[in-house]
């Protein structure tokens, strides 16, 4: 199968009511070009899984300004606030999870566990309305596990195999989300023809349905 597809034929795999997991961290790794084919077509109703909600002119905090976001999971929204105003208003659901937390419910997902036990929120509002286990006199929340119809992740290099590979920090959250969605696809800088060195490849090409080209937005 090619996975190397263009920007139009990527926003024929997004419907609106869809979850999507998105890469990123604030403005970094994020898929710009692919945000901006959400933005030119009717898609809404979005559950957003993401780090953050960036910011309100940058990548995936376009979607929220632009209202096509009805629930956002993400760890933190102060750097948008557009999203703290709908979120106030009643416009749009925010679940704030915290960071570590957020990244492992994604792995969970990924590895196709339940869920996880993590002490972090105990004792806080983070724990109102879950299970809470008790081990060897430890409370721990019980986190379930965090899956998606489809991720929107970022690459800084892709083979035509769907091997990826990442530039700095620009991995962030791009890596586990590329494990747990039933549809995978990267907005690459740049696509190679031929394979990527081994020693290069963070996700390879298995989890990774589709590529398309990024650009300079």
């Amino acid at each position: 199968m090619e996975k190397v597809i263009s920007l139009e034929e990527a926003g024929k795999h997004i419907k609106s009511g869809m979850s999507i997991m998105m890469g990123g961290f604030m403005q970094t790794g994020g898929p710009k070009s692919i945000v901006e084919e959400i933005l030119r077509s009717e898609i809404k109703d979005i559950t957003l899984i993401a780090n953050d909600t960036s910011f309100m002119d940058r990548d995936k905090g376009k979607l929220i300004v632009n209202k096509r976001v009805k629930k956002a999971i993400v760890s933190h929204i102060g750097l948008n606030p557009e999203t703290g105003r709908q979120m106030r208003e009643g416009e749009i659901e925010v679940i704030l999870t915290p960071q570590g937390t957020l990244v492992e419910k994604i792995r969970a997902g990924g590895a196709g566990l339940g869920g996880i036990l993590t002490p972090t929120g105990i004792g806080t509002v983070v724990e109102e309305g879950k299970q809470i286990i008790e081990i060897e006199g430890n409370r721990f929340i019980l986190e379930t596990a965090l899956k998606a119809d489809l991720a929107i992740i970022y690459a800084t290099k892709a083979d035509r195999y769907g091997n990826l590979s990442f530039e700095g920090s620009t991995r962030n959250f791009n890596t586990v989300m590329a494990t747990a969605a039933d549809i995978v696809i990267v907005e690459a800088d740049e696509i190679i023809d031929g394979a990527l060195n081994p020693n290069e490849i963070v996700i390879p090409g298995i989890f990774v349905d589709y590529i398309v080209q990024g650009g300079e937005i």
